[in-house]
């Protein structure tokens, strides 16, 4: 009996899905010029600073002659406002799918804990759908150039942020799904 309270123990503290997969990786190339642009959220996991969207949110990247890119979020809130944020992403010098990225003021620039990590995880050639998010596994993005998802194409990218050790349990879903068309 008590070898099994340290195992119980273990098993609380470290979830099956992140023990079973490896470290979360990024995609081994990113074109922030064709990564630039509107991109609609399809899903997420649930976040603090996104409890008040309600619906239509968005991000806006480009960049900047800096070599940084300008980042630019919007989201419908419950009673119909828009709330509007922007903020500041730069690449990780040596992993073309990874960025780190701040809302915070430029004045706390140098303030390390005010940057994230923002990975690319999965990435359409086309880059017309992405899967963001971060090595720790608590943040996670389904993102689409268009304002709806194919619902099969989502849950494809369901299974591969679960393969990743990412739980999807809370997973809120933020635009619409469209069904396949009925089999002829």
């Amino acid at each position: 009996m008590r070898a099994l309270i340290p195992l119980l123990l273990c098993l609380a503290l470290f979830p099956a899905p992140a023990r079973a997969a490896g470290p979360v990786a990024s995609v081994p190339e990113l074109d922030l010029s064709r990564y630039a642009g509107l991109w609609y959220e399809i899903a997420h996991l649930p976040l603090s600073f996104q409890r008040r969207c309600a619906g239509d949110i968005t991000a806006q990247y480009a960049l900047r002659s800096d070599g940084t890119i300008s980042v630019h979020n919007a989201c419908r809130t419950h009673d119909g406002n828009r709330i509007e944020v922007d903020g500041v992403a730069r690449p990780v010098p040596g992993h073309p799918g990874r960025l780190r990225v701040r809302f915070a003021p430029d004045w706390l620039a140098w303030v390390p804990f005010v940057w994230a990590d923002y990975w690319v995880i999965a990435l359409d050639p086309d880059y017309q759908w992405a899967v963001v998010g971060d090595p720790d596994r608590d943040y996670l993005w389904i993102l689409s150039r268009e304002p709806a998802m194919d619902r099969t194409l989502f849950e494809q990218l369901r299974g591969r942020a679960e393969a990743m050790g990412y739980d999807l349990a809370p997973l809120v879903l933020a635009a619409p799904l469209r069904e396949p068309p009925p089999e002829p």
